[in-house]
């Protein structure tokens, strides 16, 4: 284990030189980018500071035994705490994905079940939009569209963060929101009171820093306008302000009518689609490396049903790790960080077991 960690502390010196460069700076991304790992491998040099430390006042207890025997139990009693700094040292040492200091871009789509389903997507959106409050993120609709007798057939909103530390990236926790979300509950339109299931869709995307990291070609792309309209198809707009773009060599489609204007539409919906161009990348390259290690917690499939949200039960349950937990109200409220913690946990416990598992072979 030496070896990997001198590279890490001669990587985490080198950065520092680095930062202090002036020149560096005059590149916002690069310096952006250069911080994260920074921030990233800062966490490692003090786990592996204070192992070191441990270690060497456990060998000076130990000389020290002899002639005093209180030194015995101070040596004995570091043994449990060298331990524990060496757990968190390997747990930080699990590769991260590369994305996880990305802010993020949630879709959020109207499902099974109708007009429930579409309330059931605005219950999603208010969750999503009262965790990242509670974290300290900043948010953005990017577009929605309504539904008749309330909530959304689709909305769209971009999440910011401000960490430049990875472990608490935008996308490092919302990657795991991607799939289907089922809801069991009475409708208000339900004059028996039986319960339904209905379900809304989660796609959840890490949003691309800066336009060049995706290379699109004009050509490549079908863009057409048209009226914007409501719910019903009443117009709302008098002019052509809606955006459809249509990525030809991958099919994706991306449309955009919520502003007034044109143009802003037009990059509302570019942003959504070089994330979805990034995610189609990630997912080739994942692909093409297919013994590479993948993680056993899904995050954007877009047919798993990952979890179930019970309302006369006030149950939320997390298909994926095992959670459940009868505190529906809190969740939906914005209080979503035990959830997402099982699913950081069981990731977390895979990857270790990969890593084992590849220094075995």
């Amino acid at each position: 284990m030496a070896d990997p960690i001198q590279a890490l502390l001669d990587e985490h010196a080198d950065l520092q030189t680095r930062l202090a460069d002036p020149s560096v700076h005059a590149d916002p991304l690069l310096a952006k980018r250069l911080n994260r790992r920074y921030s990233e491998l800062n966490k490692i040099v003090e786990a592996h500071q204070e192992l070191t430390r441990l270690r060497d006042d456990k060998a000076t207890a130990e000389e020290l035994a002899d002639e005093d025997p209180d030194f015995a139990s101070e040596a004995e009693a570091l043994g449990p705490r060298i331990e524990e700094a060496r757990e968190r040292l390997r747990v930080l040492l699990i590769p991260r994905n590369p994305d996880d200091a990305r802010d993020a871009i949630l879709e959020i789509k109207a499902g099974e079940g109708g007009a429930e389903s579409a309330l059931f997507a605005g219950d999603l959106l208010r969750m999503y939009l009262r965790y990242a409050e509670s974290k300290g993120w900043r948010t953005e609709v990017l577009g929605d569209t309504p539904a008749e007798l309330g909530g959304y057939k689709d909305v769209q909103i971009a999440v910011k963060g401000r960490s430049e530390d990875p472990a608490e990236g935008v996308w490092a926790h919302l990657k795991y929101e991607g799939g289907v979300h089922r809801v069991q509950r009475v409708p208000a339109t339900e004059s028996q009171g039986r319960i339904h299931t209905s379900a809304a869709g989660v796609l959840a995307f890490a949003e691309v820093e800066a336009p060049e990291e995706i290379e699109i070609q004009q050509n490549d792309l079908k863009i057409d306008v048209y009226r914007s309209s409501g719910p019903g198809g009443q117009s709302v707009n008098t002019t052509d302000s809606a955006v459809r773009i249509t990525h030809l060599p991958t099919g994706i489609v991306v449309a955009m009518q919520n502003e007034k204007s044109q143009l802003q539409n037009k990059e509302a919906a570019m942003r959504v689609l070089r994330a979805r161009l990034l995610a189609h990348q990630r997912e080739q390259q994942e692909a093409e490396a297919s013994a590479a290690r993948k993680s056993q917690v899904r995050t954007v499939d877009r047919s798993e049903r990952i979890r179930t949200y019970n309302f006369p039960e006030n149950r939320i349950a997390d298909h994926r790790t095992g959670y459940k937990a009868y505190n529906l109200d809190q969740v939906l409220d914005g209080d979503l960080g035990p959830v997402i913690a099982s699913a950081i946990e069981l990731d977390e416990q895979h990857r270790l077991a990969s890593l084992g598992q590849a220094s075995d072979d």
